[in-house]
């Protein structure tokens, strides 16, 4: 659309179901440059993206030309047919339900890629439960804890 112009950044950071710690280190890179691709393709800036054995952040530039909860659904189905493509592992592979998008300011862009460059180090001492209840309460996010996620 002529005339208009955006700056967003968005994190997303979304479970494997029932958060089963399943990625082992040789599939991190080929997911991580699938993932890529399917942000590039959809016209998204891709910032940072890591995962851990159970989760994923992904960091992006984003381009409001499509609604977020598309490209994420874009993303975890992709992705979850070329896990289950590649006969990653046992049975069918499948994301949670939900997923959790935060907005960070150009400021912030540095600091956010850092973060996510360095999970590893990051879940040393904390745990996802625990990182993700903090991005939630740091950005004033109501949320019941019935509904957080598949770890109750």
């Amino acid at each position: 659309m002529a005339n208009t112009f955006t700056q967003l950044h968005i994190q997303i950071i979304f479970a494997v179901k029932e958060r089963y710690c399943l990625f082992r280190q040789e599939h991190n890179k080929p997911l991580q440059k699938y993932i890529t691709g399917i942000v590039k393709k959809k016209d998204h800036k891709l910032l940072a993206i890591n995962n851990m054995p159970d989760h994923i952040h992904i960091f992006i530039g984003y381009n409001p030309k499509e609604g977020l909860s598309s490209i994420i659904r874009e993303i975890k189905a992709n992705s979850s047919k070329y896990i289950n493509d590649n006969n990653w592992f046992k049975g069918k592979f499948v994301w949670q339900a939900g997923y959790g998008a935060f907005s960070y300011s150009h400021s912030h862009i540095d600091q956010v890629c850092k973060y996510i460059e360095n999970q590893e180090k990051h879940h040393q001492n904390t745990t996802y439960q625990e990182e993700y209840k903090s991005l939630l309460d740091k950005f004033e996010i109501n949320y019941n804890q019935k509904y957080l996620l598949d770890w109750e």
